[in-house]
């Protein structure tokens, strides 16, 4: 979670329904090109809910790697295989499921990295109580910015490329864009797809390859936070409820946005996400601007 909660010094137990808010709101943002972050915080910012903690954001975490794992299942299990056979056989590259495997771990690197250098001072600069109105201003002009970028890299892209035809070059290119989806606003999954698209991949393959990608920094975000809430104590009794309530929501809507995501830009464009991207900053300035 970042600004928008009333600090406290311990997060209150969340309510159930809050929970499901929430999970929600996680599960079709997450992996929709329109900023998870940027919901997240606007949302307990206008309705003044306090910070429901760590704990509630490992749920969330928890539940959209539980919606990736589960619809990429098959993927993952050939890109093991593949992986194994094509380094059995000393030729990675040869093997087109090993070859997806290894594309993926090297565009996984920049946001580790970044994530490993970066995270600390971002999310301190966006709880902090004196920054708030900058951040939410930087984070509208993220919105809109890339919600323009995504308009021209869908008015540009040739969109003719498969993922076969991605290089080792490409990966990190798509890695770097998905490391700057630590600023909120970014959208990792917009970014990656903007990225993609001026790559001039398919539109339904760059959001295949995103999703995808997504599955090593999303399962690391989350074992370290995992690792946090133990540190901190384990999980109490009164947070099993919206634990759970956030892993179950977040992962069935997580779920069926990415099977809906692949659907759709089979046979439409992105202009409405970089429509609502935009009409979200601007309301975010405007908010800003009257309260």
């Amino acid at each position: 979670m970042f600004l928008g909660f009333p600090l406290t010094a311990d997060p209150v137990q969340i309510e159930w329904w809050k929970a499901v808010i929430l999970g929600v709101v996680q599960g079709i943002t997450e992996f929709l090109p329109i900023s998870s972050s940027a919901h997240l915080v606007l949302i307990p910012w206008l309705f003044g809910w306090r910070d429901p903690g760590l704990t509630f954001d490992v749920a969330l975490h928890i539940g959209t790697l539980v919606a990736v794992l589960t619809y990429f299942r098959k993927d993952i299990r050939a890109m093991i295989a593949g992986l194994a056979r094509g380094l059995r056989a000393r030729a990675p590259l040869a093997e087109p499921d090993g070859r997806l495997a290894i594309l993926i771990a090297v565009g996984s690197i920049p946001g580790v990295l970044a994530g490993l250098i970066f995270n600390g001072p971002i999310d301190d600069f966006f709880h902090r109580p004196t920054a708030v109105r900058t951040a939410l201003a930087i984070m509208a002009a993220m919105l809109i910015l890339m919600g323009l970028l995504l308009f021209v890299a869908e008015r540009f892209g040739l969109r003719r490329r498969e993922l076969p035809d991605l290089r080792l070059g490409d990966a990190g290119i798509i890695g770097v864009t998905q490391a700057l989806a630590l600023i909120p606003g970014v959208s990792r999954s917009g970014s990656t797809l903007t990225a993609g698209l001026f790559l001039n991949l398919r539109r339904d393959v760059a959001a295949r390859f995103s999703f995808l990608l997504s599955l090593p920094i999303t399962g690391g975000a989350a074992a370290k936070k995992i690792y946090d809430v133990a540190r901190e104590g384990g999980l109490a009794s009164s947070d099993r409820l919206p634990f759970a309530i956030g892993i179950l929501t977040a992962g069935i809507v997580g779920y069926s946005c990415i099977a809906f995501l692949l659907r759709y830009l089979q046979r439409a464009t992105t202009l409405a996400f970089t429509i609502y991207r935009v009409a979200f900053g601007v309301l975010i300035l405007f908010l800003l601007v009257i309260r």
